[in-house]
């Protein structure tokens, strides 16, 4: 793992780690580094100190444990003395999560905790068919599922919990 400082063209600084030297030059060029300020993908390496350690030091000097590499492509930035923030490929999904919801919600009928009765009685022939949403447990859930009603999970975002 390799620690950079970053710069955008509007002259903001941040960190991010990266698998390698490559994988920076990889993201940078499909425009999956952004600042964390301005949300500017016009980034580019700052000047940074090289850490160097005298033998005597070694033993004392902590040195900084990397962070669990991850698999997706883009490593998420870490601007300094800030908690880290969404790259936008992460934002466009929330934001199409949120389209798809508000869709279901706009188009459906909220029958709460009803829900798992109502998609039975839907699916046995009792009611007129609808596009419904609500409430049910995961056991409900996969009693449904095994029932032959099909259902699915409207994804609930971090934004609407307030």
């Amino acid at each position: 793992m390799i620690r950079y400082a970053l710069r955008c063209d509007r002259d903001h600084t941040f960190e991010s780690w990266f698998q390698s030297s490559s994988a920076y030059a990889s993201q940078v060029k499909r425009k999956l580094v952004e600042c964390p300020t301005c949300g500017s993908t016009k980034v580019e390496k700052a000047i940074m100190a090289p850490r160097v350690v005298s033998k005597k030091g070694r033993e004392a000097a902590p040195v900084p444990a990397a962070p669990d590499p991850s698999p997706t492509p883009a490593q998420e930035v870490i601007p300094s003395g800030s908690t880290s923030l969404m790259m936008a490929q992460e934002r466009e999904l929330r934001a199409k999560l949120k389209e798809l919801r508000d869709h279901i919600v706009k188009n459906a009928d909220d029958v709460g905790e009803r829900f798992p009765n109502e998609a039975r009685k839907m699916h046995y022939g009792e009611t007129e068919h609808r596009p419904i949403y609500g409430e049910a447990s995961l056991d409900e859930a996969r009693e449904l599922i095994e029932e032959g009603i099909e259902v699915a999970p409207i994804p609930v975002l971090p934004d609407d919990r307030n």
